[in-house]
């Protein structure tokens, strides 16, 4: 082993940058059956007799073990002026976050710069219970020699954690992987983009998808368009609409052979207050074209007579197909109070048609709740105080760019600890789903132009790095994850292994697992900001489990 090269093992809330040395790793993890556990292992050389090394994972159950590589990605954009004091950086850089392959099983050493990877642990449902090493080496490319090595010790408790209880959805963009990788839309190939992209997703515990019935109304430019990604084929002649389901029913067949549980057909009006109605391509005549649009009013006119000609058609297929009572509808996203009238106006219009559906939306005014105009709030969590407050139930919660101050949140600048908790503050306030507008959002805002998110993570300036997207799009279409999506997916087995000893040990007992060693009680806006905490208090949820399950 060479002294001039060193190794350590960290755990998966640590961020490592270049030029700080990190600081002291956790060497131990717990993990139950039906889980994927993470740590890191930092690494970096004193001089610049560095050059390639390979990574090798010695270890009795090193075919369950994944090692990738954390590469730094440009961020530009890392925070709004009025951040509060919890972001690792408000200056533009580079930040840890890419979880890439390694090429060739290698890494590279460079001088006096620290870099990590990832590694997983995939837990299986028949793995044994047991305490297993984990020890990763990097030696010489040539010659084989050890360079540095790092351990950590795995330990596998004889009890599984069950699949995630709520749905949980980061809205998917199908438009924006047509536009990455160059293939029309619903091509052979784009389904099998989107099927791979699909597959990740429930892989990590985003099971709820949302569903292009129509193209989604959604960061578009008032009088701009989307790349058109319309499942439901319309046919108009002689004045009366007829419907072809074909390919919905193929996205819904692909979803549910994935995992999929959940489904929400994209809004029925467009974003932020429900002024017109969604793009809608129609076959009029023998001529395909759009038929509705910005310059087609919500309501009253003929998108009226359209949505009731439809809906209860779609409402008939969503039943004969089995999906129907895992199936939610929006009206509109994030109206605003001064857009009330209007909000309602278009969910009146369409409630007949959807009723037995849950429909839903994100906002941020009790009133919407309060006035009977929606039954299942999606509220912003910097706003979702009062809604608990008044015991609004079933409430769901929702963060997206906005919430950017006191709340918690996945940016790349800040803390991973800053989003990990959300899976604690999801079980404590028993919220009954989640919500996020960006797995693959690779537009620049309003959508005038395409990015590439490997060069431009901030939506080209306007959203902080890290809010539009989890999952990148690699090579030969196969997704590429983040560090903030391994970070989510943890939080949300916390929730799920809350969830677990809730049902052997009691609500009550779980909570106060994860208030008693805080200062002040767990809410959305007062929270630990340290990784210990969080290793911890899982650490104690699955000693629990492990306990009471024998």
């Amino acid at each position: 082993m060479k002294a001039n090269h060193h190794a350590v093992v960290l755990g998966p809330l640590a961020k490592v940058f270049p030029r700080a040395e990190p600081g002291l790793g956790c060497a131990r993890f717990t993990a139950l059956r039906n889980e994927t556990i993470s740590f890191q292992v930092a690494y970096a050389a004193d001089d610049a007799d560095c050059g390639p090394a390979r990574v090798n994972v010695v270890s009795p159950i090193a075919g369950a073990v994944r090692v990738r590589k954390v590469s730094l990605v440009p961020c530009e954009l890392p925070a709004y002026p009025w951040a509060d004091e919890n972001y690792l950086s408000t200056a533009p850089g580079l930040y840890p976050d890419l979880l890439e392959e390694l090429h060739g099983g290698q890494v590279r050493f460079l001088p006096r710069h620290w870099q990590s990877v990832w590694v997983d642990v995939r837990v299986t449902e028949d793995f044994p219970a047991g305490t297993f090493p984990v020890r990763v080496t990097f030696t010489h490319a040539q010659d084989g020699g050890e360079l540095c090595a790092a351990e950590a010790s795995v330990v596998v408790l004889d009890a599984a954690l069950p699949a995630l209880h709520i749905p949980r959805t980061e809205w998917f963009h199908g438009d924006c992987l047509a536009d990455y990788y160059n293939v029309p839309v619903f091509s052979e190939a784009h389904w099998a983009i989107m099927g791979r992209f699909i597959a990740l997703a429930v892989q990590r515990d985003i099971n709820m998808i949302l569903t292009p019935h129509f193209t989604p109304p959604l960061d578009t430019a008032k009088g701009g368009e989307r790349t058109t990604i319309q499942l439901v084929g319309v046919r108009v002649s002689g004045g009366k609409y007829d419907f072809d389901f074909s390919l919905l029913k193929r996205w819904v067949d692909m979803c549910r052979r994935a995992g999929v549980k959940f489904f929400e057909m994209s809004h029925l009006f467009t974003q932020w207050g429900a002024e017109a109605a969604p793009k809608i391509m129609a076959t009029v005549d023998g001529e395909h074209k759009r038929v509705f649009g910005w310059d087609t009013p919500a309501v009253g006119g003929e998108y009226t007579r359209f949505l009731r000609a439809y809906l209860p058609r779609l409402a008939a297929a969503l039943r004969e197909w089995g999906v129907a009572g895992n199936t939610v509808f929006h009206v509109s996203d994030e109206p605003s109070l001064a857009q009330y009238d209007s909000y309602r106006a278009a969910k009146d219009s369409v409630a007949a048609e959807l009723e037995g559906f849950a429909i839903i939306d994100a906002l941020s005014n009790h009133e919407f709740y309060e006035r009977g105009a929606v039954e299942v709030p999606v509220v912003a969590i910097d706003h979702i105080g009062e809604f608990l407050r008044r015991g609004a139930k079933p409430l769901w919660s929702y963060y997206c760019c906005g919430q950017s101050r006191g709340v918690s949140n996945r940016f790349m600048a800040m803390p991973s600890a800053r989003a990990r908790v959300y899976g604690a503050q999801l079980f404590k306030f028993g919220i009954a789903g989640a919500l996020h507008w960006g797995y693959n959002f690779y537009n620049s805002q309003h959508s005038l132009r395409h990015l590439n998110p490997y060069r431009v993570t901030d939506g080209g300036g306007a959203f902080p790095s890290g809010d539009a997207f989890l999952a990148y799009p690699g090579a030969d279409g196969m997704p590429e994850e983040s560090l903030r999506m391994m970070t989510m997916a943890h939080a949300m087995a916390d929730l799920r292994a809350m969830r677990r000893l809730e049902t052997l040990a009691g609500r009550e007992h779980v909570v106060n697992l994860i208030d008693e060693s805080l200062a002040a009680p767990l809410t959305f806006e007062a929270y630990p900001k340290n990784d210990a905490y969080f290793m911890a208090l899982r650490e104690r949820v699955n000693v629990g489990i492990a306990g009471l399950s024998r």
